[in-house]
């Protein structure tokens, strides 16, 4: 056991002036004041009991005293180690918000799909900073790299259509990704880019911005997102919303041609099953475990003298209410 602040242990000297006017006062007390010719009515009296345990409230408190200083400076314990393993990887999911992704081939439509897909991608890898940036007609990020879950998994939830204009700029989705992994000191380095369109927008065409992951040594996985052939889409109408089959347009040589230039990959998702497989198949091919080096694992022990303290001050006012009242 340590003290974090171990200076603080010099308030325990304070208790000897405390010990010490307790002391002046109990032999002060015991001078004679009235002189009596014999002591035979006082005897039988219980005065034995009183004399022993009427010290004890303030032995209580001297204790609660001495336990509530050493809670403030701190003890800790390091007396365990571990190793940890961590993958030591970078990613930033680059996702596809124009309104196509509202076509409902997929559950309950594409941009539900993928983002409850990857929630559960973030969920699996809790060791790596992971960044998010949308993009439709232009590019944005989300949230930037990070290790706080609670935040990223938030922000991922607040992903929809409409939050900017639409369109499908997949150059700019990957140089914004790019920009933010560019500088990181990450062992690896991924962006996992999904679209269900063809590039359309942007002032960075996708060849560029590929071009530009490729110098970084930025690996790119693409996922084609969209049935074979036709896809429902909700339509306003004068009778309400109806579901309308428009034809699904993936640029999938574009992709391909991302993925590879990178070292990554190209995927086809034709459904919510599909989907959670490439997820968990960029999840296994992504793993670059480095162990850390043992270190000390840190153990809070103030609460036990906290609760010692708090212990002895109940002590100490059961013992004056009510054990010496009854004796005196």
């Amino acid at each position: 056991m340590f003290f974090e602040y171990p200076k603080l242990l010099w308030l325990l000297l304070l208790l000897l002036p405390l010990l010490a006017w307790y002391l002046w006062r109990e032999l002060k007390g015991r001078r004679a004041t009235l002189t009596v010719p014999g002591s035979a009515p006082w005897k039988g009296k219980g005065a034995s009991a009183w004399v022993w345990l009427r010290h004890i409230p303030f032995i209580l408190r001297m204790i609660a005293l001495a336990a509530l200083i050493v809670a403030i400076a701190r003890p800790r314990s390091s007396t365990d180690f571990e190793k940890v393993d961590t993958e030591g990887i970078d990613i930033v999911l680059a996702m596809d918000v124009s309104t196509s992704m509202l076509a409902r081939d997929f559950s309950p439509d594409r941009i539900g799909a993928a983002k409850n897909i990857a929630l559960e991608f973030i969920a699996s890898r809790p060791s790596d900073r992971m960044g998010i940036v949308v993009f439709a007609g232009e590019s944005f990020t989300q949230c930037p790299l990070t290790t706080d879950r609670v935040t990223l998994i938030n922000l991922m939830k607040e992903i929809e259509t409409g939050l900017i204009e639409d369109g499908t700029a997949i150059g700019n989705g990957l140089g914004t990704a790019v920009a933010r992994l560019k500088d990181s000191d990450g062992k690896s380095k991924v962006v996992i880019l999904l679209t269900d369109g063809v590039n359309n927008r942007g002032e960075i065409t996708p060849a560029m911005a590929a071009e530009i992951a490729s110098t970084y040594g930025i690996r790119v996985y693409t996922i084609g997102v969209g049935a074979m052939g036709t896809a429902p889409y909700p339509v306003m109408t004068p009778w309400g919303v109806q579901l309308q089959q428009i034809p699904v347009e993936i640029d999938e040589p574009l992709l391909k041609d991302i993925a590879d230039q990178t070292g990554g990959k190209y995927f086809r998702a034709t459904d919510n099953k599909k989907l959670l497989e490439i997820y968990g198949e960029i999840n296994q091919m992504e793993k670059n475990r480095t162990t850390v080096e043992s270190f000390p694992v840190y153990s809070e022990l103030f609460m036990r003298f906290a609760l010692i303290a708090l212990a002895a001050l109940l002590l100490e006012l059961i013992f004056r209410f009510l054990v010496l009242r009854r004796l005196t």
